[in-house]
């Protein structure tokens, strides 16, 4: 039996799913990873179930974060951002 070839393998979820998922807000658009390095998903690890401001910069990145911030989402927002990012990608980052 072949052994199972990783790169190969995230290089097919990739061509799937795209290096991004892009969500907009007021004609902005914003980008969450398609795949969580490991380093990242050890830090949302540490995050606390309600912290979405900590997940959604972690995420992002600071800068995109502060640009998201300049804009008015509410909660109910960022749950509906983060169900759609979980089903598209099959991540399931925001749950408790």
């Amino acid at each position: 039996m072949p052994a199972f070839n990783v790169n190969a393998a995230r290089a097919q979820r990739l061509e799937a799913l795209g290096l991004t998922w892009d969500f907009e807000v007021d004609g902005e658009t914003f980008s969450l990873p398609t795949e969580i390095p490991r380093r990242s998903a050890h830090a949302l690890a540490e995050l606390k179930d309600n912290d979405l401001d900590g997940l959604l910069a972690l995420l992002m990145g600071e800068e995109s974060y502060q640009r998201l911030c300049q804009y008015e989402v509410s909660v109910q927002d960022i749950a509906a951002i983060l169900e759609a990012y979980g089903q598209d990608t099959g991540l399931g980052v925001g749950e408790g």
